[in-house]
């Protein structure tokens, strides 16, 4: 071995030594919000097990770029030619794969899950590591670029798509975050479909160092920033093994999510704690956003009538007072034919085969029709 490897070697075994030893010092919580440096299977292992939400992953592509590119003017494109994307052979890649996902599989938690993106050179082989290790895939999406590198060979279609795979750490998938609604009410009420259309970074969000990237696979925010918001909450944990410039870091602060990153290049490290130390996060009160209803405090209209909200013998109507029922001391209603919950007597006096008695039912407060929901939000409002 060259004195270069080895110098190399021992220097990589160093700084994961200082990563663990940060490690070491938060053993009764995590060393949130920091940047540790070595090598991301090391330092993976070295985390206290479930102790992770998220993973978002960008590992190296292996490209295997053999002939430099020229655009039709003969200037230069600046491809990924860096040696950490460079191994000796599929099966490397393959075994590489392999470790740092079983790493990280130990690091989530239960309910957990894991992103990781990735292009045609290299993402059908991680979907099979996936699968191999027992994760269970939820989605792939397609995140299509509105403005991708053109071929300039005219060889082959524009590479105009990169992969990202969403998997949960275990089959029954049970138990993971996925904020439906919010991504929902993102997209103009429509739900959201698993084809994302995301300009690449570029411009004033692309870093440089003087005319160069500071990193040739900049991921944009706009990417990081519907990652996040699908499926995670604020104060979970997003872990990312191969950091960067900071991305993740950048658009979880913000989003007031915790985050770890893991990255062994110096000068990634340092845009990284530049960029991110100019993140402000956004306020509690914007922090919030539309949550799908059955992940809501469940709320019993017994409990408001316990509380003195609504009392027994107050009078329900609906907003057209078309029906009118009492309020009984159990929380049951009851009118001369009917009686039962607020649910089955809303549904029978309308012949119905349901009904959300939440909003069926109104009671008059001075002189206008309220909405009982309005308490049970007011409810769960003293939960949070």
């Amino acid at each position: 071995m060259s004195e270069v490897k080895k110098t190399a070697r021992m220097s990589a075994r160093q700084e994961t030594a200082a990563s663990k030893a940060v490690i070491k010092q938060n053993t009764k919580s995590l060393p949130l919000n920091k940047i540790l440096k070595g090598d991301c299977i090391d330092v993976l292992n070295a985390l206290p097990e479930k102790s992770v939400d998220v993973i978002f992953a960008d590992p190296p592509y292996n490209m295997q770029l053999k002939d430099t590119l020229h655009r039709p003017d003969n200037s230069k494109v600046a491809g990924v030619d860096d040696a950490w994307d460079k191994f000796s052979s599929f099966n490397a890649y393959d075994h590489f794969t392999s470790e740092w996902l079983t790493a990280a599989k130990r690091v989530l938690k239960d309910t957990g899950t894991i992103w990781v993106i990735g292009s045609y050179h290299n993402i059908f082989r991680v979907g099979n590591a996936l699968q191999n290790l027992e994760y269970w895939i939820l989605n792939d999406i397609v995140w299509r670029k509105s403005n991708p590198m053109p071929n300039f060979r005219g060889t082959r279609f524009t590479n105009a798509h990169e992969t990202l795979i969403w998997a949960a750490k275990h089959p029954d998938r049970g138990g993971y975050t996925f904020n439906y609604n919010a991504l929902k009410v993102m997209n103009e009420d429509t739900q959201m479909r698993s084809d994302w259309v995301i300009p690449v970074c570029n411009g004033r969000e692309r870093i440089k160092n003087g005319d160069k990237k500071a990193h040739a696979t900049q991921k944009p925010e706009a990417l990081l920033y519907r990652v996040l918001m699908s499926s995670t909450k604020p104060g979970d944990v997003v872990l990312d093994p191969f950091f960067g410039t900071g991305t993740t870091g950048a658009v979880a602060k913000k989003l007031g999510r915790n985050y770890i990153g893991i990255e062994r290049e110096d000068a990634y490290i340092q845009v990284a704690r530049k960029r991110i130390a100019g993140v402000k996060q956004l306020d509690d009160e914007v922090l919030g956003y539309t949550e799908c209803k059955r992940s809501q405090p469940r709320v019993a209209f017994g409990s408001l009538v316990e509380r003195g909200m609504i009392e027994p013998g107050d009078v329900l109507y609906d907003a057209r007072r078309r029906f009118a029922a009492r309020v009984r001391t159990d929380g049951t209603l009851v009118t001369k034919k009917e009686k039962g919950s607020i649910h089955q007597v809303g549904a029978k006096v309308q012949g119905a085969p349901a009904c959300n008695g939440w909003t069926f039912w109104h009671i008059e407060k001075q002189g206008q029709l309220m909405s009982i929901d309005t308490f049970r939000q007011q409810v769960r409002a003293e939960m949070h």
